[in-house]
């Protein structure tokens, strides 16, 4: 983990990279604290969104509403205040070895099912300290692109960031460091395996 980063400390390395003072603080008064202030909070999401990053998950169960749906579905759910996007997995019990459900809907922050009890994998707003050391890298990068043209009113400055975060048109945007983190991020998981597929047991 990338012990000791801050929303700060990230946006000031990335204002260095650009060649312009360093903050000690969103308030600070400056307008590269001010711009900061308002650009990264949003951008951390998305980067965050970018990737099923394997850190970026937790696992917990959700409360289930004393109002029910109007029709199709029996129970909602509250979605975690911290959530980013629609879960991963959906379970109806917290047994080893559980396999998801498949019938569920998002609708607003609420999630809809006919599941007396629900335990879900989701992607989290994570908290800096519990970012890896790439990401942080990623995120400076991703920082220095969306900073480069408000501090600098260069362009060509801004273009150069953004190949360096994310890569070109051609490598529809998963080029760069970005290509780096998701690859080292993809270390620490087990590959995919399919376990039960009809037309592979014809073959045997």
């Amino acid at each position: 983990m990338a012990a000791g980063d801050t929303p700060v400390s990230i946006c000031s390395d990335a204002l260095i990279l650009l060649g312009a003072k360093p903050i000690s603080s969103f308030n600070d008064g400056t307008d590269e604290a001010n711009t900061a202030d308002r650009l990264y909070p949003n951008l951390r999401d998305s980067a965050l969104m970018m990737q099923p990053w394997s850190f970026a998950y937790k696992k917990v169960q959700l409360s289930r509403l004393l109002t029910t749906p109007i029709n199709e579905w029996q129970y909602k759910y509250q979605m975690p205040g911290d959530s980013l996007g629609n879960p991963r997995a959906m379970f109806n019990t917290s047994a080893a070895y559980a396999r998801p459900v498949k019938e569920w809907e998002i609708q607003g922050t609420e999630l809809m099912t006919n599941e007396l009890e629900v335990y879900i994998d989701y992607p989290y707003r994570t908290p800096e300290y519990a970012m890896p050391s790439y990401f942080v890298q990623f995120l400076k990068y991703m920082m220095a692109w969306h900073l480069a043209y408000p501090i600098s009113e260069q362009q060509d400055k801004a273009s150069y960031w953004q190949a360096v975060a994310i890569g070109g048109p051609s490598e529809n945007n998963r080029g760069g460091y970005f290509r780096t983190a998701a690859n080292i991020d993809s270390q620490g998981q087990p590959s995919q395996v399919i376990e039960d597929f009809s037309l592979i047991a014809a073959r045997y």
